[in-house]
């Protein structure tokens, strides 16, 4: 991880927002960008003021005010029955409680929830309860099975329980962050930039790409 900070500089963490307003954020983040998804979920506050009002609004109203992000019948569902189910189990709209709990437990209690899944879950315990939950998107998986810490045929899942086990707790944000930095600058889903990347010289995939490109190149 030394050589990606340096390369890319050691990542910040994000102010907190409260679990609960993390958990929408990410059900809108879903299959689309941050770019589209925060301005959905700053609409969805800016039109209904809370979440209580929110989880009182029917789901058509809510597909509408989050059209931005993309899905927005699909996320509209989620979002209204997590909410519901949140308060008919805590009595009101309120994660914190899940602080309290190991982050094994806290992450079955999320992916309990409509729509909830386990990278779901993670980025709700790591961003905003800052516990030890690595969130495998597909930067983050890519990028790991090119470096041959995870199977290359592991789905997203099994590489998170494989990551967790070698990452060190008080590293995971900073294993997350500069994967995904460095997946969407440099070891790119098509044509990975190989002769640029500063762990070349201990990529298992690096043979790998640069072979296949350099008979890419003969053929043409």
């Amino acid at each position: 991880m030394s050589l990606l900070a340096t390369a890319y500089g050691k990542p910040k963490q994000r102010p907190r927002m409260d679990p609960l307003s993390e958990l929408v954020q990410t059900i809108l983040s879903q299959n689309t960008s941050d770019a589209n998804s925060r301005p959905a979920f700053r609409n969805l506050l800016a039109t209904f003021g809370n979440l209580d009002a929110v989880a009182a609004a029917s789901t058509d109203d809510i597909a509408s005010v989050i059209k931005s992000g993309g899905m927005n019948r699909i996320k509209a569902r989620y979002i209204k029955d997590t909410l519901g189910k949140i308060k008919r189990q805590r009595g009101k709209l309120d994660l914190s409680f899940l602080n309290q709990l190991p982050t094994t437990e806290a992450r079955k209690w999320l992916t309990s929830l409509p729509g909830v899944g386990m990278k779901t879950a993670n980025c709700v315990l790591l961003f905003s309860l800052r516990k030890p939950a690595l969130p495998v998107d597909t930067h983050v998986l890519r990028v790991a099975k090119r470096l041959g810490m995870v199977d290359s045929r592991a789905s997203a899942e099994k590489a998170t329980v494989q990551l967790e086990g070698v990452v060190p707790p008080a590293e995971i944000y900073e294993f997350h962050m500069l994967l995904i930095t460095h997946g969407r600058r440099t070891c790119k889903a098509q044509r990975p930039l190989c002769a640029k990347c500063v762990l070349a010289a201990i990529c298992p995939s690096y043979e790998v790409f640069v072979g296949r490109r350099y008979g890419e190149e003969i053929k043409s």
